[in-house]
Parts: C-alpha cells; structure tokens; sequence
C-alpha cells in the first residue's frame, strides 16, 4: 500500500495550501467571539502554519508552538511563533503555568498517550477564564463506518493511518466539565478536512497493489473532488471531523 499511500500524500499537496491557510483562518476567527487574546500557544504546531496565518486574525496576540519535533523550531526560525517549546505538553505544563489566554490542539489530542492527561495539562497552562480549542476527528462518522479499521485519520500531513483514541463528543464534553472547564461552542461541520475520497482511493488502490504511475492521476481528482464536495459533505453526517471550545474555570 505504500506507493498508494505515497501518491496520495502528493495528491493531498497539490490541493492542499490554499484550502489549508482558509481552514487555519477559519479556526482563528472562531475565536473571535471570545475576545482578542493576549497570548496562544498552539500544541502540535508542527512547523507552525497556523499561528502564521492566525496571526492576520489576531494580529495583537502573541503567538507561541509547542511541538515533540525539531520542527517547533524551524517556525520559530521563520517568524511564525514567537517562542518555541521542544517537548510534551505534560512535561512542560508546570514551567507554563497561567501563561496563555488559549490553547489550541488540532488533530493532537487523539495521537497523545492519554488525552485526559492532556486536558489536565492544557488547565495548568491556561489562565483561569482561558479557551482551550480542540479538533478530533469524530469516531462515528459516515465515513469512517464504511471504511472501518482502514480509515485513515484526519489531519495527517501524509495520509498514513495511526493508532488513535477515537473519541466522541459527548465523552469529551464529560471530561472537560468534569476538570472544571465550561463548553462555550461545540462545531460539527466547519472543522471538517476533504481528504475521505483521495484516502479510500488510496486504500483501494493499495490492496490492488497499484503502481504510482497508475495511482496518481487517480488520487489527483480524488483529491480535487474532496475539495469541490466539500461545502455539502460538512454539513451531512459524513464530516470526519468536530471542534470544541472550553473556558477553562477558575482556581478552587
């Protein structure tokens, strides 16, 4: 499957960029309704995209990365985030204790070791009355029911499938007002990612051992008509992903 898989990642790529910079600014003024926020640390930033176009949203807040990879750096070599911080969010909590006014986790919280740890981590870094934004994909999707232990999960940089927590949004809901934070929104359309037609193509071409010659035109249109279907697909129950927003209580 791996030459599939290959050809979908660059599929992804040619399509990618501009739907991305759109879905980074769409996450940012989501906030808006919140305030403007003095200060956002965006965990698993990766090479920290989002707080660069976030920042043409919020252009009076200051913006950090967390990440477990070098990449954190490379942003912060850019100009994309102001400071950069190499490591887990679980370890480096303490040392960022009521530091930021929000947190964001796109499509983290489902590749962390244990995501209530995670959440306990993210209240220890927030200021009380802060927002913590959270996308995962959602486990009951249309979709993802099809394809079943295939699905690949959204989010990826290369479509490569993860083990992850599948987590529902009423579990999340639970866990979040049970450490003391208040769901102000919850979103199940706008965070959807068009990736489910080129990552069932690239299964299917997998399993029939498909050449890269053979599979990336294929992928190529796969892609675009993820990308052209997109604005029905979000709103029907096929939308492989949903979005929360919490404010964090304050100290007992």
């Amino acid at each position: 499957m791996h030459a599939a898989l290959a050809a979908a990642a660059r599929a992804q790529k040619v399509f990618a960029a501009p739907y991305a910079t759109r879905r980074h600014r769409a996450r940012a003024r989501a906030m808006a309704p919140f305030g403007e926020p003095e200060s956002w640390l965006d965990i698993g930033t990766g090479y920290a995209h989002f707080p660069a176009v976030a920042q043409e949203v919020h252009p009076y807040t200051a913006f950090d990365g967390l990440d477990a990879t070098e990449c954190v750096e490379n942003g912060r070599r850019a100009g994309r985030v102001e400071e950069a911080h190499l490591g887990l969010l679980a370890d480096l909590a303490p040392r960022l204790a009521g530091r930021y006014d929000v947190l964001s986790m796109f499509h983290y919280l489902e590749r962390s070791e244990d995501p209530r740890i995670e959440l306990i981590a993210a209240r220890t870094a927030l200021r009380p009355g802060g927002h913590l934004m959270i996308e995962v994909p959602v486990p009951g999707s249309r979709y993802a029911r099809i394809v079943g232990k295939g699905w690949l999960r959204p989010g990826s940089h290369h479509l490569l499938p993860e083990p992850h927590h599948r987590i529902p949004l009423a579990v999340l809901r639970r866990d979040l007002e049970s450490l003391g934070y208040t769901v102000v929104a919850t979103d199940r359309h706008e965070a959807h990612i068009p990736f489910d037609l080129a990552a069932g193509m690239a299964l299917a071409l997998g399993r029939v051992r498909a050449t890269a010659r053979v599979a990336s035109p294929l992928l190529a249109v796969a892609a675009l008509a993820d990308r052209i279907l997109a604005p029905l697909v979000r709103r029907t129950r096929f939308s492989n992903a949903y979005r929360v927003i919490a404010r964090r209580g304050p100290n007992p």
